[in-house]
């Protein structure tokens, strides 16, 4: 019953643009609005988060160290690398960190390389998101349900961009797109291991 008026609103796509002949890209720029709207309404089905591990070496990071703190240097997440230095942790797992839904598995090329985002419903229905960067591999989709644990990627290097290593964020502020990775302002972005820490 809840989908009735989002599929209504995509018909009106359809036809309104059939109509007008707008382009192909406002008609796909229309449809995403209508998708994103959608993950809104669906935010209910996502399974609730009732505990949160490390995204390496899990559940508790062992054989990594964080190489970049959160706020170090106006960072935005933390960096993981494995204990070994260089690019020995090169293609080793990544782990989503509790419960969700994808919301974006995507190459976003620059500095960012493979980007996962996985959405996570709290015990108290807050929102939040993780942020899994510079992934050589991913291993989800968009849309994927997701348990805490499960492996959706492994560290990559950008080809060779950086040394291999895990840049990951939390976020509280939704669908802010993907970012800067360094600013003064971290308004909507947590302190990730602080995060963690306190939702054992």
């Amino acid at each position: 019953m809840k989908l009735q008026p989002l599929v209504f609103g995509v018909l009106i796509v359809f036809s309104s643009c059939k109509e007008s002949n707008i382009s192909s890209q406002e008609v796909t720029r229309k449809q995403d609005t209508l998708f994103n709207n959608k993950q809104l309404v669906l935010d209910d089905s996502i399974p609730v988060a009732f505990h949160f591990d490390y995204p390496v070496g899990k559940p508790d990071a062992i054989g990594y160290y964080n190489a970049q703190p959160f706020g170090e240097n106006y960072h935005l997440g933390d960096d993981w690398n494995a204990v070994t230095g260089g690019n020995s942790d090169l293609g080793d797992p990544i782990f989503a960190i509790g419960n969700g839904q994808v919301v974006v598995a995507k190459d976003y090329s620059g500095g960012w390389g493979n980007v996962i985002v996985i959405k996570h419903r709290l015990k108290n229905g807050a929102i939040i998101e993780s942020l899994y960067a510079h992934c050589r591999r991913m291993m989800v989709n968009r849309n994927n349900i997701i348990k805490k644990g499960e492996q959706i990627g492994t560290i990559g290097n950008v080809n060779g961009l950086y040394k291999a290593h895990l840049h990951f964020e939390i976020r509280d502020s939704l669908n802010m797109g993907i970012g800067d990775g360094y600013s003064s302002n971290s308004e909507g972005y947590l302190n990730p291991t602080a995060f963690i820490k306190g939702h054992r």
